[in-house]
């Protein structure tokens, strides 16, 4: 089948990721086993990669058993828990949390302990999303859709902040929601730029391809943001999570085919899907 095909340039890491990424790449390249609070990046074919070189992914309950050893903390950051176990048990954390993550924790932190109350608008479970939670005692209302705010008697003042990857269209519009119940809010935008100028940039990418596959790890929220992007500028936009997942019969005969990913895909995994693609 003869088809052209395009690799989206912006797509892949974030700079959060690529550090992290990089620090245990550098870490392994020394030594046999290097052990990772939970998935170094929401992206399965390539946390498979790195545990071929030695990563070991843990979650809490195993970390709290660990003593003496080295402990990967990925972009997402953790809650102060983590680090006070780590100094209990003599583990060293190696810290890949990401810049803009960091900030935010210290800024719900500080308002926390100016005892505003805190709403953060994000995933229920995501990592990102508890370690900020526990910048607040786990006090913090979490928002996941406008029907959560039913759940919770809401106060007359709150500090509104959100997950690093959300989409900036629903953070403003869930604003707007409390607003438009009286309620006073002090807005905090605390979305990473790199992420949301992808969603402006993605609506021009999707819009110049008959099709488009994009690429993701299944439990990347990035990705689900990013694909609706996608989706809604052209609707001819399949997900695929690995190149075994293409179909032929999504495609025709010299269409155009735009390949483009969440921050948490690799170049090589949409370089895989291309060449899978091309060899239809």
């Amino acid at each position: 089948m003869k088809l052209k095909v395009e690799i989206d340039e912006h797509s892949g890491f974030c700079f959060g990721v690529v550090f992290a990424i990089k620090m245990a790449e550098d870490i392994l390249d020394e030594s046999d086993t290097l052990y990772c609070l939970g998935d170094i990046v929401h992206n399965d074919e390539e946390v498979s990669r790195l545990k071929a070189k030695g990563l070991q992914i843990i979650n809490h309950e195993e970390f709290k058993k660990l003593k003496n050893q080295k402990v990967l903390i990925r972009a997402h950051g953790e809650p102060p828990e983590t680090y006070k176990l780590a100094l209990e048990n003599n583990i060293e954390l190696i810290d890949a949390s990401c810049p803009v993550v960091l900030k935010l924790q210290n800024r719900v932190r500080e308002a926390f302990n100016d005892d505003e109350k805190i709403m953060i608008y994000g995933k229920h479970g995501h990592a990102e999303v508890k370690g900020l939670v526990g910048q607040t005692n786990g006090e913090a209302i979490v928002v996941e859709t406008f029907e959560d705010l039913e759940k919770f008697e809401l106060p007359k003042k709150i500090q509104l902040f959100s997950q690093t990857t959300k989409r900036t269209k629903n953070l403003y519009a869930l604003k707007a929601n409390l607003e438009n119940r009286g309620i006073e809010v002090d807005f905090n935008d605390t979305l990473c730029r790199q992420v949301s100028n992808r969603d402006i940039q993605l609506r021009e990418f999707a819009k110049g391809f008959d099709k488009i596959v994009f690429v993701a790890g299944i439990k990347s929220s990035n990705g689900k943001v990013l694909y609706d992007v996608c989706k809604e500028n052209n609707p001819n936009t399949f997900f695929v999570s690995s190149k075994n997942e293409l179909k032929t019969d999504w495609f025709n005969e010299n269409e155009s085919v735009g390949i483009c990913g969440a921050t948490s895909t690799p170049q090589w995994q949409m370089q895989e899907v291309k060449d899978a693609i091309l060899s239809m």
